[in-house]
């Protein structure tokens, strides 16, 4: 796609790399044809060939409108656009840099802001735990709709733990994250007790937290490099002393990490070290496929196969580009996994989507739902968090991570 980015533009680093990304667009429209937005919309301009037209029209000089910021805010950022383009574009940059041009020159009302906020404070600080707590005891006597957006409180089980006469060969860091210590304790404990019985240690550094997704895909990139730059300073001693990866059981965070190194290419202190980190970054189902013949050994014998359905994450799919490994590890631990049409679509979570655009994320969460019980599994598995506490807000049916129903297999 041809393109003449204003001064303005052609000046910066994001400018550069927009442009670079736009040249590769040949307009063909394939995209289209698996964009949730445009399926729900019909409208150009709420697919990503439309949202590239408006991002170019701001880097040549039109001024955005409202209906502009509209327009990208409706993108749930899937990415499911990427794996069907065959020019390779690379639409989720492109809209991160186009976002941010945006909300630079089109005011936010003030609702809009203080929710923005709101979002960025309260999901990633330490507050948000006993927030959780208090909506737990209150859960009853909320109504249906709010219930929905409440977890119900869960028994996490314990962590493992090792004397230091009896050490694992193998150690590796584990995200926590930010949100997922509070919705769903069971899921890091799950995974720390999976990868001991593998023998791998995982070491949890207090200083790491939120791994800056949240942040920066509500357009506060300086505050999502800061969470990147205080994660890489918790990890760098431990890596320093042998830590071989770093293990991340939520794809949207994982998909972050490893792109760390892109994010921080311009920080002359940090680009070596964050090209170091996203080179480390493995999501839990590469650990775990890397030992698979050492896992079954570990199943419970004649423990009984069980029917369930996996829903692959936008981001371990689309973002990671990690497709089937999840399943298969699955099949081989006892799992007689149903057939899912549609398995390339959005379940309408999408980080803080599903707050700031409810009505289309309940129309994704439905659809979805549709397609994952339609067979009637035991359970609905998934890889991310928010994925998992969206669609159980729509089902009686059980969702977990799959990390924690391969935990309750071993012996």
């Amino acid at each position: 796609m041809q393109t003449q980015l204003t001064p303005e533009f052609a000046a910066t680093r994001e400018g550069r790399e927009a442009e670079a990304i736009l040249r590769q667009c040949v307009h063909c429209g394939f995209c289209t044809a698996t964009c949730p937005t445009y399926q729900l919309l019909g409208d150009e301009l709420d697919g990503p060939r439309g949202r590239i037209y408006l991002i170019k029209q701001v880097l040549e000089g039109q001024a955005p409108t409202r209906a502009t910021q509209l327009h990208l805010d409706r993108c749930l950022t899937c990415r499911s656009c990427e794996t069907t383009c065959p020019s390779g574009v690379q639409y989720g940059r492109l809209v991160d840099i186009g976002r941010a041009l945006v909300d630079a020159r089109v005011p936010r009302p003030t609702g809009e802001r203080l929710l923005r906020s709101a979002l960025k404070e309260g999901l990633t600080g330490p507050l948000l735990a006993p927030a959780i707590k208090l909506g737990q005891l209150a859960r009853p006597l909320l109504p249906a709709a709010l219930q929905a957006k409440v977890p119900a409180p869960q028994d996490a089980g314990q962590w493992p733990t090792r004397s230091p006469q009896s050490p694992h060969p193998r150690r590796m860091i584990l995200l926590e994250g930010c949100v997922q210590p509070a919705l769903a304790p069971n899921i890091n404990r799950a995974t720390a007790r999976l990868l001991d019985a593998l023998g791998i240690e995982l070491l949890r550094p207090a200083q790491a937290g939120c791994c800056g997704a949240l942040r920066h895909h509500l357009n506060d990139h300086a505050g999502g490099l800061a969470d990147a730059r205080r994660n890489i300073d918790a990890w760098w001693p431990l890596i320093a002393a042998g830590a071989e990866a770093i293990v991340v059981n939520a794809s949207g965070c994982g998909t972050q990490v490893k792109d760390y190194g892109h994010r921080l290419a311009h920080d002359p202190i940090y680009a070596d070290k964050a090209t170091r980190i996203a080179a480390l970054a493995r999501d839990v189902s590469e650990v775990v496929a890397s030992v698979e013949a050492e896992l079954l050994t570990h199943i419970k014998p004649k423990a009984p196969r069980e029917t369930l359905v996996f829903h692959p994450p936008c981001s371990l799919q689309h973002g990671q580009k990690i497709r089937g490994v999840v399943e298969r590890i699955l099949t081989a631990a006892g799992a007689d996994l149903l057939p899912l049409g549609q398995a390339h679509s959005c379940c309408g979570s999408a980080g803080t989507y599903s707050v700031l655009q409810p009505q289309l994320s309940l129309q994704l969460r439905e659809r979805k739902l549709g397609q994952l019980e339609a067979d009637h599994p035991a359970a609905i598995l998934s890889a991310n968090i928010g994925c998992i506490t969206h669609l159980a807000g729509g089902t009686e049916r059980p969702v977990m991570h799959w990390v924690e129903w391969l935990d309750r297999r071993l012996h």
